[in-house]
């Protein structure tokens, strides 16, 4: 028979035990159904992928994503913007329920985050300001180089960079920068570079689409060489809702197989990145 003390420090320890575990299964979309709100955390500044267009509004390839995951849930989506180092931070405490933003689903990442879907793949590659004379990737060695913190980009100028993620083709680096510099997104990095060849960077590696954008909208920049890699590029949620994760997994499954997913890579980057390049 367990006496009353006993029964007491079972008590204490199942509760502790119950404290450090994760979300409880199915606890997230629970929430999100009830309160018919997906809360989607991804970047304000970081077009074409996502950015507030001149009505105000959350706009991209990224967001248009969100928001078929929504309606396959039957949920309407909000969008919250903080910094790219907080987001991969985890112990995101319910302030948003899901990340839409582009993100490599790496080992040391699934540590915090299972990844529910992998819906493109996106080519990364070293922006130069147009006056820069280098012809090759290798001319960058010892050069000033700018990158999103905590990004696959910042990896890859540190040569530390793992793709281990399924559909990552193979890459070597192409030259070890002499700095490398660490901006919050690629836009303010391409704002340095745009002041002038050496004036703050000598180059930016980025997705291949923020470079064309950042050319589109006036940045006097170009690309140099071929992509340097090639990533898969995942939804993300924290550790512990199996159910959410299943529901996303079956969201993207179904815009892939209507053609939605292609058509919207088409209409923001003018290719069909949802296949493996």
């Amino acid at each position: 028979m367990i006496n009353t003390s006993t029964f007491a420090a079972l008590a204490a320890s199942l509760a502790l035990s119950l404290a450090a575990m994760p979300a409880n299964a199915g606890a997230v979309l629970d929430r999100v159904l009830a309160a018919k709100t997906l809360k989607v955390a991804t970047d304000a500044n970081w077009a074409p992928q996502s950015f507030v267009n001149d009505k105000n509004e959350m706009d991209g390839f990224d967001v248009d994503v969100a928001k078929e995951v929504g309606k396959h849930l039957g949920v309407s989506v909000e969008f919250v913007t903080p910094g790219w180092d907080i987001i991969t931070a985890g112990n995101w405490q319910g302030r948003w329920d899901m990340h839409i933003g582009s993100m490599t689903p790496t080992k040391a990442r699934g540590e915090l985050f299972d990844f529910p879907a992998v819906y493109y793949y996106t080519p990364a590659a070293v922006a130069v300001h147009k006056d820069n004379k280098a012809e090759k990737l290798a001319d960058l060695e010892g050069k000033r180089i700018g990158v999103t913190a905590t990004s696959t980009f910042e990896a890859y100028a540190n040569q530390d960079l793992t793709l281990d993620a399924a559909g990552a083709p193979a890459f070597t680096y192409e030259f070890k920068p002499g700095e490398v510099k660490s901006y919050a997104n690629s836009t303010t990095a391409f704002d340095d570079l745009r002041l002038g060849d050496g004036t703050r960077l000598d180059a930016v590696v980025s997705s291949l689409p923020s470079i064309l954008d950042a050319q589109k909208a006036g940045y006097p920049i170009k690309q140099l060489g071929k992509p340097v890699f090639f990533e898969p590029l995942a939804v993300a949620v924290e550790k512990g809702d199996k159910e959410l994760s299943e529901k996303i997994a079956e969201a993207i499954k179904t815009i892939q197989t209507d053609g939605t997913l292609s058509k919207l890579s088409v209409k923001w980057y003018g290719v069909d990145y949802t296949v493996t390049q």
